[in-house]
């Protein structure tokens, strides 16, 4: 018995308890190794892959949105190209309207010019008409006054009327000079 007593009191040597506790871990360990462990690893990988899928789909995300600011930048600059095409376009478009409108003014302004020319031409030509009949007829009185003769006489009238005239444009043409 001694021998007995020796051996349970050395913690060297395994005794029965050990050796069942040691298989029930083992059971345990292997039911676990069997039943828990490909699910949990399944859940793993499925895991790390949603990860790495959504790790893809930021990157492939910020990639285009890097292309979308490339883009909108890219428009941005054609819009304003555009925008200063079609400032110059107005410019340009102004500047030939403001210069038709001059040229019609111009025009106009010529066409109211020659108007008015003629028609001081034409008002000349009748008070020239109506003052050589007038002074035609008084230099006739007045002459008929002064020699005390009558000249009824209508081409003779005519003709000192015209003379007379004559002379007053002479004078009138040497008074200017």
């Amino acid at each position: 018995m001694a021998t007995t007593t020796v051996l349970a009191g050395n913690f060297l040597v395994p005794n029965g308890t050990f050796i069942a506790e040691l298989i029930a871990f083992l059971i345990i360990l292997g039911v676990l190794w069997r039943y828990v462990v490909p699910p949990v690893s399944k859940a793993m990988t499925e895991r790390q892959e949603l990860i790495k899928n959504q790790l893809d789909e930021g990157q492939r995300a910020s990639e285009r949105l890097k292309q979308a600011e490339a883009d909108y930048r890219e428009a941005l600059e054609q819009a304003r190209a555009t925008a200063a095409q079609i400032r110059d376009q107005a410019r340009a478009d102004a500047a030939a309207i403001r210069e038709e409108i001059l040229e019609r003014a111009q025009q106009e302004r010529d066409r109211v010019l020659e108007t008015g020319r003629e028609q001081l031409a034409t008002e000349r030509q009748t008070l020239i008409r109506e003052l050589r009949a007038d002074l035609g007829n008084l230099a006739v009185e007045l002459a008929g006054r002064i020699l005390g003769e009558s000249l009824a006489e209508e081409a003779r009238q005519r003709g000192t009327v015209d003379r007379f005239l004559s002379e007053l444009q002479q004078e009138a043409g040497t008074g200017r000079r």
